[in-house]
C-alpha cells in the first residue's frame, strides 16, 4: 500500500507550485546515492490537511522582506556612492587636492581594487553557499551575517570622523579588507533571501526584489541632496554609512520578529506548533510521526532552472558593464550650467535607472509575462545587448578612441529609461518563475541558485565595465 503523503495544502494557490502533485511526493524510503545531493529529513507539521492558512497581518511580513531586499544591496550602493569621501581620504597630502586630474596612486587605484575586493570573493562565496546552505540553518545564516555587516559598517562609520592622514596605507588595507568581508557577509545574506522568499506567494518574491531597486534610490537621493547642501566629503559619508548601519539594524530586528511569526512558519519551518490558526486533519500516530526523507538533487535543480539562471545572468552582465561605468561618465550635451555640471549625472544616470529598474520590478510583480517560458524570457533579455553599443556611442567622457555619435540629451534620457525598465522587468520575472518549475522542498536551493546566477552576473558586469572604459 502506498504511504506517501501529499503535503501540499489545500488551500495554497497552485499557482506557486503547478508542478507539485502526490506523484512528487514519493520520498518516502532510502535516498538515492549520488555525490552531489542532499537528503533533508523532517518531521513536517504541515503535511496534514488544514482548514485555513494564517494571514499576514498588516502586511508586517511583506514590509519586512521589502526591507531585506533594500538591505541586501544599500550598504553597497551608499559605499560606492562616497567616492568623493574616499578621494579625500586618500588625497595626496603635499598638495590636499582631490581633483582628478591629479590624483594619488591611493586616489587613483582605489575603485579598481573596491571593484576585485567585492566581485571576486563574492562570486566565490555565491557559487559555494548553494551547496553548504543545508548545513546551517537559515535563521542562523541570516542573523549572523546581519550582524556581521552591521558591525563593519558600524566600524565605517565611526572611521569617517577619525583623521587616517597619518596612516592612509594602513585605513587603504583596512577599508579593502572589510569590503572583502562584507561581500561575502552580503552574499550569504542575499542567498539567504532570495531562499526564504521564493517559499512565499509571488508577491513576496515582488517585494524584495523591488526593495533591491529602492536601495539604489536611496542612495541617488542621498547624493543629490548632498550636493544641493552643499555638505563636505566627510559629513556626506557620515550620512550615508549611518543611514545603512539604520537600515541593517532595524533588518535584523525585523527579521528576528518575522520569524517567530505564525505566518513564516507556516511557510516555511518544517515543525510548527498547534495553535488557533492550524487546524489538522488527525491521521494516524504512525504516519503523522513518520519523518519525511525529501532527496535533493542539485543536478537536477539545475536542469530545471539554468535557462532563467542565464536570464539572469545575462541581464545584471549587460546592466553593469554600462551601468554605472559608462552611464557615469557620459555628459550633458548642452554647455555648462549648475543643471548639466552638477545634477546631469546624479539624477539621469543614477537615480532615473533606479527609479525605472523600481517601476520595472513592479510592473513584473503584476503582469507576469511571459509565464513559464524560458526561452523567450532568455531571448528578450539577449536583446538588451543593443545597449551595450548605444551607450559606448554616447557622450561618455575622456574617451581616445571611438566617436561621440548620440548628441541628444532626449535621446540618451529615453533609452536610460528604458534600460533601466526592462533590467527590473525580467530580473523580476526569472526570480518569479523559478519556484513554479521545481518541487516545493527544492525552493530554498532553486531561490538560492538563482541568487548565485545574479552574483556571478554582477562581477562579469563590473569586470567587463572596467575593459568597455578602455575601449571609448
Amino acid at each position: 500500500m502506498d504511504t506517501s503523503i501529499n503535503s501540499r495544502p489545500l488551500l495554497q494557490s497552485s499557482e506557486t507550485d503547478s508542478d507539485f502533485d502526490i506523484d512528487s511526493q514519493k520520498e518516502i524510503g532510502p535516498p538515492v546515492d549520488a555525490s552531489n545531493d542532499v537528503t533533508v529529513v523532517s518531521k513536517d507539521a504541515r503535511s496534514s490537511f488544514k482548514s485555513r492558512e494564517p494571514i499576514d497581518r498588516f502586511n508586517a511580513s511583506y514590509f519586512v522582506f521589502y526591507l531585506l531586499g533594500t538591505t541586501a544591496l544599500l550598504p553597497w550602493f551608499f559605499f560606492i556612492t562616497a567616492e568623493e569621501y574616499w578621494m579625500f581620504k586618500f588625497r595626496d597630502l603635499s598638495n590636499n587636492s582631490t581633483s582628478a586630474s591629479n590624483r594619488s596612486e591611493l586616489q587613483a587605484c582605489f575603485i579598481s581594487y573596491v571593484s576585485i575586493a567585492s566581485t571576486v570573493p563574492s562570486t566565490i562565496a555565491l557559487l559555494i553557499i548553494p551547496f553548504v546552505m543545508h548545513k546551517i540553518s537559515l535563521n542562523i545564516r541570516m542573523v549572523v551575517t546581519l550582524g556581521f555587516m552591521l558591525i563593519f559598517f558600524i566600524m565605517t562609520t565611526v572611521l569617517v570622523m577619525v583623521d587616517t592622514d597619518n596612516w592612509q596605507n594602513e585605513f587603504f588595507i583596512f577599508t579593502l579588507v572589510s569590503v572583502v568581508l562584507l561581500n561575502i557577509a552580503s552574499s550569504i545574506f542575499q542567498c539567504g533571501v532570495f531562499g526564504v522568499v521564493g517559499k512565499f506567494p509571488p508577491q513576496y518574491i515582488t517585494a524584495t526584489v523591488s526593495g533591491q531597486a529602492l536601495g539604489g534610490m536611496l542612495a541617488a537621493l542621498a547624493e543629490i541632496g548632498s550636493l544641493w547642501l552643499g555638505a563636505s566629503p566627510t559629513s556626506s559619508a557620515f550620512v550615508y554609512f549611518l543611514t545603512a548601519d539604520v537600515f541593517i539594524l532595524i533588518s535584523l530586528l525585523s527579521f528576528i520578529f518575522l520569524s517567530k511569526s505564525k505566518f513564516y512558519s507556516y511557510y516555511v519551518m518544517n515543525t510548527t506548533s498547534a495553535s488557533e490558526n492550524y487546524q489538522y486533519e488527525q491521521l494516524p500516530r504512525s504516519i503523522e510521526d513518520s519523518p519525511i526523507v525529501r532527496h535533493i538533487s542539485y543536478s537536477d535543480i539545475l536542469k530545471k532552472i539554468w535557462i532563467y539562471g542565464l536570464s539572469v545572468w545575462l541581464c545584471f552582465t549587460i546592466t553593469l558593464s554600462i551601468y554605472p561605468s559608462v552611464t557615469g561618465l557620459v555628459s550633458s550635451t548642452r554647455g555648462h550650467s549648475r543643471w548639466t555640471d552638477i545634477y546631469f549625472v546624479p539624477v539621469i544616470c543614477y537615480l532615473l535607472f533606479s527609479v525605472n529598474d523600481y517601476v520595472g520590478r513592479l510592473l513584473a510583480g503584476y503582469l507576469r509575462w511571459p509565464k513559464e517560458k524560458p526561452w523567450l524570457v532568455f531571448f528578450l533579455s539577449t536583446l538588451r545587448l543593443v545597449f551595450i553599443p548605444f551607450f559606448m556611442l554616447c557622450n561618455a567622457q575622456p574617451r581616445h578612441h571611438l566617436r561621440v555619435m548620440v548628441h541628444s540629451d532626449y535621446i540618451f534620457i529615453i533609452m536610460t529609461c528604458i534600460f533601466g525598465l526592462t533590467n527590473g522587468y525580467f530580473v523580476n520575472i526569472t526570480m518569479l518563475s523559478t519556484p513554479k518549475i521545481v518541487d516545493v522542498h527544492e525552493i530554498e536551493v532553486a531561490s538560492s541558485m538563482m541568487a548565485a546566477f545574479l552574483g556571478v552576473g554582477l562581477a562579469f558586469g563590473s569586470t567587463l565595465g572596467l575593459i568597455l572604459i578602455e575601449l571609448l
